[in-house]
């Protein structure tokens, strides 16, 4: 059965600090706080959808073990009486390095938490210090051991293209992520929004944000790395709302980001392979993906395919094998 979240947003409260990206009536869409009621009703409303999934109960959008620690068990309590029942799998959220410890672990255990998502962001102290995160990387990395033993599901969410970072920076947070062995990570490319202080250094001309093709670009290394450390990527690029396409100034939030990221990895292996075969100016070639790659390796509005033409390199026929696996390709001159 296919993975559902009933999500639940839980804007910017708790949160100690204001980052310099945030601006979580922007991201997220919503302005208020939910209720125990609202949690009700938004399980109420995914359970009656003729949809089938297996849900988890997610709360996000702040600093979820931060808030106050009686609305936070009023929140959990009715998300709890779902699990017990069996009508939701577990329960998601997200919170702050800094905000986990013995006593909260025991109390999330208690309400039938399965997975706990930490804010990681980066794990270069430079970069988090200048973001005003308020946490170090050895914060993420004790959190970390201490969620594992606890025995929850551990997500990480890293962003790139943050103030002071740079693209070898990310890498190695990357890796640091996968040293950590979590079960899951996001990776969210940085969006510049208005009324954030790297709105206010952009406007200074003291940051400039990633393009689209950089965010791209850095972001399919990422996808292969985590892919192959066996880390599932659950989300990549930023969650689409209207208030966050008002108030964005930067231009590398795309809808469709991980497909942009997907159909880049597809064009790279065809280059390397086409590097291999020797293929030049003029040759005709016909390709061969696994079923559900077609779209990927084509891209959006045949964006690979006018790439591989601007080489010279003609792609007569992109075909489905069922024999290939997810993000294998195959090239065959034409004779």
């Amino acid at each position: 059965m296919k993975h559902g979240n009933i999500s639940i947003f839980v804007p910017h409260n708790g949160c100690p600090h204001q980052c310099s990206f945030c601006n979580q009536k922007s991201i997220t869409g919503v302005r208020s706080q939910p209720s125990p009621q609202d949690v009700k009703n938004a399980v109420q409303t995914a359970l009656s959808s003729s949809k089938k999934y297996d849900y988890e109960i997610a709360f996000f959008g702040g600093s979820f073990t931060a808030i106050d620690r009686n609305y936070m068990v009023s929140l959990l309590e009715p998300a709890y009486e779902y699990v017990k029942n069996g009508s939701v799998s577990g329960i998601r959220l997200s919170t702050r390095p800094d905000a986990i410890d013995d006593n909260v672990l025991k109390i999330l255990k208690k309400y039938g938490v399965t997975a706990i998502e930490l804010g990681t962001q980066s794990l270069d102290d430079e970069v988090l210090l200048a973001n005003k995160r308020g946490h170090t990387a050895e914060d993420v990395e004790k959190s970390s051991v201490l969620i594992k033993k606890y025995g929850f599901s551990l997500g990480l969410q890293m962003m790139t293209g943050l103030y002071k970072s740079t693209y070898q920076k990310d890498i190695e947070t990357a890796e640091k992520i996968i040293a950590l062995a979590p079960d899951t990570v996001r990776i969210y490319p940085t969006v510049t929004i208005k009324n954030t202080m790297l709105a206010d250094l952009l406007q200074k001309g003291e940051f400039v944000p990633c393009s689209l093709d950089e965010s791209v670009e850095l972001c399919a290394v990422l996808l292969q790395k985590f892919a192959q450390n066996n880390i599932e990527v659950i989300r990549l690029g930023l969650h689409y709302s209207e208030e966050l396409e008002k108030d964005m100034l930067s231009a590398n939030y795309h809808p469709a980001f991980r497909e942009l990221c997907e159909n880049k990895i597809m064009l790279n292996k065809f280059f390397e392979i086409a590097q291999n075969l020797n293929l030049k100016n003029g040759d005709v070639v016909k390709v061969s993906v696994s079923p559900s790659c077609v779209s990927k390796f084509v891209g959006q509005k045949r964006a690979n395919i006018l790439k591989i033409a601007e080489k010279g390199i003609s792609v007569e026929k992109v075909t489905a094998d069922k024999s290939l696996s997810p993000m294998e390709i195959k090239v065959k001159r034409k004779n």
